[in-house]
């Protein structure tokens, strides 16, 4: 079953059983999964919906840090609540470790010796990592092996 497939019968369990926080999160996947297929006119395979995934994990956690700088724990609940919802449908990640490892491999593969290498690996690492390992743990991964 494809993820797309997943997503769409966990709307429908969270419409039988009346949930209706975790139905408008997963509303608000469905459509930013929509438009990402209308935009780009393409079909979404599980790499695309985890990149998804990801841009709105993101923009949850950037959401709860501004609430709670403007002391507004009422609202970064609710997007507590929506991060839960997304980051279940996100494959198994790599650890801290495991990037760095995989990240020194890498390095030593490219032959990049210092910080003017970092876009050369960081895109790299976007390719190989993407889906697998949250790309901050993996930017501060490449800083530290490019800056001893």
């Amino acid at each position: 079953m494809s993820l797309k497939d997943t997503i769409t019968a966990d709307m429908k369990d969270a419409m039988r059983a009346k949930e209706t926080a975790r139905l408008g999160t997963i509303r608000l996947l469905l459509s930013a999964m929509k438009q990402k297929e209308v935009d780009e006119r393409l079909t979404l395979t599980d790499e695309h919906i985890v990149a998804i995934l990801d841009k709105l994990i993101k923009q949850r956690k950037d959401s709860i840090s501004a609430f709670e700088k403007a002391s507004r724990e009422d609202l970064a609940q609710i997007e507590r609540d929506e991060l839960v919802v997304l980051e279940a449908y996100l494959p198994q990640r790599m650890s801290a470790q495991e990037v760095q490892l995989a990240v020194q491999a890498l390095v030593s593969e490219l032959g990049a010796t210092g910080a003017q290498d970092m876009g050369r690996v960081m895109a790299a690492a976007k390719v190989k990592f993407a889906g697998v390992a949250e790309m901050g743990h993996v930017s501060q991964a490449v800083k530290a092996a490019l800056n001893p």
